[in-house]
């Protein structure tokens, strides 16, 4: 397992990074093959903040927890990850690979808008369009289902897929009334 740990205003001890990685090696024991853990430790006046970011089986984890000791935040989030790991293991055991349907991938970009200053203010001015940010992503089919339980486990506002039933790329959306919305393309 490829493990990242990273410390935000605060220097990281030998001691915290095996406690960290015992308690990685628990939880790496639940999935055939883990693929990377990122831990960000931060610390924000009198709050200790640890955040894990797991990538396993296909599928990503995402925990966080606050609280006034560095080691407590780790317990925390490791605790939430499991707890979710648990919930979660026997939906990912029960699926099936997909070997007719390739992986795909998709391409994200995040676009800026800047206005060009050089022109008159009664001129009409152009929008100029810039890529901030750019990475491709591999998306493995999934059906509704996979897609609602992968929402779940991360807190991401929104999940892009490709559906296993249409081979169409679907967004997957959370709304307030703890229902999900799905948005597919028309032709």
């Amino acid at each position: 397992m490829k493990t990242t740990i990273t410390g935000r205003h605060m220097e990281l001890t030998d001691a915290l990074r095996s406690y960290i990685d015992n308690a990685l090696k628990k939880i790496e024991t639940h999935f055939d093959k883990v693929i990377e853990a990122n831990v960000v430790l931060d610390v924000e006046k009198h709050r200790h903040i640890a955040e894990i970011n797991l990538h396993a089986n296909g599928v990503r984890i995402h925990g966080r927890e606050a609280s006034q000791d560095m080691y407590a935040s780790v317990d925390a989030v490791i605790a939430k990850l499991e707890k979710q790991i648990r919930k979660y293991r026997d939906r990912i055991n029960r699926h099936h690979p997909r070997s007719v349907k390739e992986m795909q991938s998709y391409q994200h970009a995040i676009i800026s808008l800047d206005q060009d200053n050089g022109r008159d203010e009664t001129e009409e001015r152009p929008v100029l369009h810039k890529v901030v940010h750019r990475e491709k992503l591999s998306m493995k089919p999934m059906t509704v289902e996979e897609a609602v339980m992968q929402l779940d486990l991360v807190d991401d506002p929104f999940l892009v897929f490709c559906n296993a039933d249409t081979s169409l790329v679907n967004v997957l959306y959370a709304r307030d009334d703890n229902t999900y919305g799905l948005i597919e393309p028309q032709f």
